[in-house]
């Protein structure tokens, strides 16, 4: 067996395993998240109401307030870990993710104009928002393109409709009353309070088919990893592929954001975390997504339980866990290439 070929195995049996630890994460906290509350639940309990087997308050405590929630934490945090991984690939630069190009900024644009203009709510607003992340993403690569789309240009280019989207979202901000710039600004910082049944099954819907896609270009997204010269010596439409690549993961953040709103540097700290787990140059989408998932429904616990009788939204924890990390990213950036060191 070549030397080559058993790296490809074992950086595939690291990602398994990292995948399968962090799926196993995800899914302890999970049935922690079922468990914690005001009215205290042992794991009997939660599976006789998963069952349909509890009695009728243990079926409404679990069926109705706290699986919608933990769901949306794993959906939303498994979105935004692989979308992360695809922008951190194709632009070939650690510090690449939805919300530094500008897709999350533009969502969040859409979900206040939604309700403080439109005075929509739940499924409408997941929607609304959902296609204002698509719509920031096309005026991204409008502005961007030159007989294709060149990493650092979208980036730059991104971080300028980050910061007009994010101007126009103040702007709204200001012209309302205090309470309802509250509520707007409560939901700009990502939160899983509102999680229902219809969000979560939109956002598992178009998720989990967004997924699909995305495990369907994997040998493309591979490719461009390499670079666009061996990309196109393998015989992929670089462009084409480029272009499909990136809108499965502006699709992916879109409908996070549309769930929870924009909750902030899991995007860029799932597929960072994955990567060095694994010991490779790049992060899988897949492991990324595990990382993802873990990390929201973790800090959506620190949220609810961290300080007694407040309720924070999970938008607060990930930016306080992710301001750092970026910082320590940055400080460890090297500047003899783009992208940094890996």
């Amino acid at each position: 067996m070549s030397v080559t070929a058993t790296c490809r195995r074992n950086l595939r049996r690291r990602t398994m395993t990292v995948g399968l630890c962090m799926t196993t994460l995800a899914l302890a906290l999970f049935v922690v998240a079922l468990m914690l509350g005001q009215a205290g639940l042992t794991p009997t309990e939660v599976l006789e109401a998963l069952t349909g087997r509890g009695d009728r308050i243990t079926n409404f405590v679990v069926l109705q307030n706290r699986l919608p929630r933990a769901l949306a934490a794993v959906l939303v945090g498994g979105c935004l870990g692989a979308s992360g991984a695809v922008f951190q690939a194709v632009l070939r630069n650690p510090l690449a993710s939805p919300d530094i190009i500008g897709v999350t900024s533009a969502s969040g644009t859409a979900g206040v104009a939604g309700v403080l203009l439109l005075g929509i709510s739940g499924l409408p607003l997941t929607l609304l928002v959902a296609v204002g992340g698509v719509v920031g993403a096309a005026i991204v690569a409008g502005l961007t393109w030159n007989r294709g789309l060149v990493g650092m240009r979208l980036v730059l280019v991104g971080i300028g409709v980050a910061a007009v989207a994010t101007a126009l979202t103040s702007y709204l901000i200001t012209t309302v009353d205090s309470r309802d710039a509250a509520v707007a600004y409560t939901w700009l910082v990502g939160s899983l309070n509102g999680a229902g049944w219809p969000v979560v099954t939109v956002t598992a819907v178009v998720g989990i088919l967004a997924l699909v896609a995305l495990a369907l270009q994997a040998r493309g997204l591979r490719a461009l990893e390499l670079g666009d010269a061996t990309a196109a010596g393998l015989g992929f439409r670089v462009e084409r592929t480029r272009v499909l690549v990136l809108l499965t993961a502006v699709v992916l953040a879109a409908v996070a954001v549309g769930a929870a709103g924009p909750v902030g540097f899991v995007a860029l700290m799932a597929p960072q975390i994955a990567r060095r787990l694994v010991g490779h140059a790049s992060a899988s989408p897949a492991a990324a997504t595990a990382v993802g998932a873990a990390l929201v429904i973790g800090a959506d616990l620190i949220a609810q339980y961290a300080v007694s009788g407040v309720n924070l939204p999970v938008g607060v924890v990930t930016g306080a866990l992710g301001a750092p990390y970026l910082a320590w990213l940055l400080a460890r950036n090297d500047t003899n290439r783009p992208g940094g060191r890996s």
